[in-house]
């Protein structure tokens, strides 16, 4: 099935296409492994809204990669809670194994590394 198909198979669960942007990004995403402009008119295309409207959509959310990604993301909460319990240690432990700074990918492009806000998952 193709992408676009995928696409307006989700899109029927939501009341208009809006409503649907978030999943068809996600699927997006997990084709192509990042979204490209060429990946977000296909999600467009497929929800009759112009690319503008996707990259606004992907830019606010921390999860969509706007830029090619490693296959294996790793991500390291930088909100204050998470702080408190010493994120930046376990962020700069990262950074020396790996030789990359938050937003880079290793030279293999094995891994990228991320700072993001919150995660939710504090108790874990």
């Amino acid at each position: 099935m193709s992408l676009t198909s995928e696409i307006q198979k989700v899109a029927k669960r939501y009341p208009d296409s809006r409503s649907a942007v978030l999943p068809a990004l996600r699927l997006a995403q997990e084709e192509y492994g990042w979204l490209s402009r060429a990946a977000l008119e296909e999600v467009g295309d497929a929800l009759d809204l112009t690319p503008a409207y996707c990259m606004s959509v992907a830019s606010f959310y921390d999860m969509f990669n706007l830029e090619p990604a490693g296959r294996h993301t790793i991500e390291v909460c930088t909100n204050v809670c998470c702080g408190l319990v010493n994120a930046q240690a376990v962020l700069e432990a990262f950074e020396h194994e790996l030789g990359v700074a938050p937003g880079e990918t290793t030279g293999d492009g094995a891994v990228t590394l991320r700072a993001v806000e919150c995660l939710g998952g504090c108790s874990t």
